[in-house]
């Protein structure tokens, strides 16, 4: 099956590795932090500033690969600090309205001053 490298400059990219990868109606998208492309800086310094804007960069993401976020199947999120998992959640609730894909959350490991999330999701289109 081949695989398409997805990339779009409305969402941070990384000569480390590809926004996202797209297999066959499956799609990989890769962590994604809450910076704002048009600043390169954190959206704020609140978890919720922070998985508003990686959600909506991951959105971007899938878009360029022909998705939507309700085509996600599988959402993992890191987040540095345990006790942000409520206001995450609420965050969630704004993008998942209804029907919400399954998630894991764990705890970064990455050490980056500033960072509080970063979303990587798995999504399927027909």
């Amino acid at each position: 099956m081949p695989k398409e490298i997805i990339s779009t400059p409305e969402a941070p990219q990384s000569p480390m590795y590809s926004q996202a990868v797209k297999a066959g109606h499956t799609i990989y998208v890769a962590g994604t932090p809450g910076i704002d492309v048009m600043t390169g800086a954190f959206a704020g310094p609140t978890v919720k500033e922070q998985a508003r804007q990686s959600l909506l960069n991951c959105q971007a993401i899938l878009r360029a690969a022909g998705a939507v976020l309700s085509d996600a199947v599988m959402v993992h999120t890191l987040l540095m600090r345990p006790e942000d998992a409520d206001d995450l959640a609420e965050v969630f609730d704004e993008f998942f309205p209804g029907v919400r894909p399954p998630r894991c959350v764990s705890k970064l490991g990455v050490d980056r001053p500033g960072l509080l999330v970063s979303i990587a999701m798995v999504a399927v289109t027909d």
